[in-house]
This record gives structure tokens, sequence and C-alpha cells, in this order.
């Protein structure tokens, strides 16, 4: 269809993604055909199981030449996603979770993002944290109880490096939140994004650990991976609470 002139938008969990991988590279992004992948189930996916958990691709689409992966943090924004992917010549992904949105505002008019743009949530000391999709509400969350900055980085490729450098010279330290696998993903895009702009910063990455997890609520399975917002804040303050006197709100 593609290399007709048409535009075909492929609706597909992500983890049913894994069995087209040899397609994705040599039929689609080899040939920087105008493709738009919607991956529903984007991360842990509760009742459904470790079968049909989306964990790893922001791994196994960020090594691909020609692709453009963006991360939805709520509903309005992935409607403004799917629309940019529409717009965008070439083969993009646009990645969301299981279930019901947060209840954003919904804005009427479909609108595309620019391209390889974050945004900043909340502006605090200290801490930044990178949150990529589903993971920016309990990272704000967590930015409150600890007077973090918190970024919607939108796009884990292309990442937003200028964004990166910025709050890496603005910060002592940086945290990169997501809801798929640590290793390989979103916060290693940035872990070399630093490492290419020579950049020495302490990172601390969150992310979906390195097994299989099993069915069970969604909410639970997240606090029991710490990507939950008390979770969050945990982690931060057990790696860098007592060499930045964090400010910690009990609210």
């Amino acid at each position: 269809l593609a290399t007709e002139g048409l535009k075909p938008v492929v609706a597909i969990y992500s983890t049913f993604l894994q069995r087209a991988y040899d397609q994705l590279i040599h039929d689609v992004a080899l040939q920087n055909l105008d493709v738009v992948f919607a991956l529903d189930r984007a991360g842990l996916v509760g009742a459904d199981g470790a079968t049909h958990a989306g964990n790893y691709d922001m791994s196994y689409l960020r090594c691909i030449p020609n692709m453009v992966i963006m991360a939805a943090s709520d509903e309005n924004e992935c409607r403004q996603m799917l629309t940019t992917g529409f717009h965008y010549e070439g083969p993009a992904a646009v990645r969301y979770p299981r279930g019901a949105g947060i209840g954003a505002p919904m804005e009427k008019e479909l609108t595309s993002i620019e391209i390889g743009k974050g945004q900043i949530k909340r502006s605090g000391k200290s801490v930044a944290i990178l949150a990529f999709g589903s993971m920016v509400t309990p990272s704000l969350a967590a930015g409150e109880a600890l007077d973090a900055t918190v970024a919607n980085m939108r796009f884990v490729k292309p990442l937003d490096v200028e964004l990166v450098r910025k709050l890496a010279q603005e910060h002592d330290v940086l945290v990169t939140v997501e809801e798929g696998s640590i290793m390989g993903g979103a916060g290693s895009a940035v872990a070399e994004a630093l490492a290419a702009e020579g950049i020495v910063k302490p990172l601390l990455m969150l992310g979906l650990p390195d097994v299989f997890i099993d069915h069970g609520d969604p909410a639970a399975l997240l606090a029991g991976v710490g990507l939950d917002a008390k979770g969050i804040a945990a982690s931060i303050r057990a790696r860098f609470g007592g060499e930045l006197r964090l400010v910690v709100n009990n609210a």
C-alpha cells in the first residue's frame, strides 16, 4: 500500500509487532516507507499477562534507522501524536498503554507535534526527571514530593538532545523513567546522548527490570517494580537523597 502512495496505519499490540520484526526492518524502514504503527498495550498489561506485555518496543524499534518513536503521556497527546505520525513522511510509531486515559482535557483540533521536541512540565531544583509516555503522570507526583524538574520527553527517537543538554547543565542529577525495558530503552538513549555530548552527570534509569512480569492489577504491578509516584520518589531518595539534601514533602 505504501509503495503505491497510500498511507497505511497499522494498529497492533506492541508484543505482536515483535513477530513482524524482519518485515518492519526490510519491508518498511529500509525503504523509508510512509507507514504509521499505532502500538497498543505498550508497557504492562495487567490481566493479559507476560505474553501480551509490550515491554520491549522502545528497545527493538530504537535501533532501526529511519524510525520515529513517540510515547504518549495521556489520551489527548496520543491523538496529537497519531496526527503527527499521519502527517510525517516516513515510518513512525506511537506507543500507548492499555486501559483508560487519565482524564486529560481534549483539544478539538488535531495538530502535529514538532518532531523530536519534549516539554518541561514542572520546574524544580537539583533533580531533573526525564519521563517518557505513561510515566509522566507519576513522575509529576514524584516531582512535587521532591521539588524536582519534570520533562515530558515525548520522543524516544529522535531524542530531544537539546533538552537533555539543558537539563544536565541546570541540575545536579538526571533520572529517566519509562514503562518499558531499561535495557536498550529510552534511558539508554539518554545515556548515549550524554556520552556523545561529553557530559558527565549522575544518571538513574528507572523502568521495567530484566524479568518477565506476570499478570495482575496494573497499578499493583507498576508499584511492585517501583514505577508509581511513591516508588519513583523512593528510588531517587535512595540513590541521591543524602547527597542532594532533597526537600521532601509529606503530601
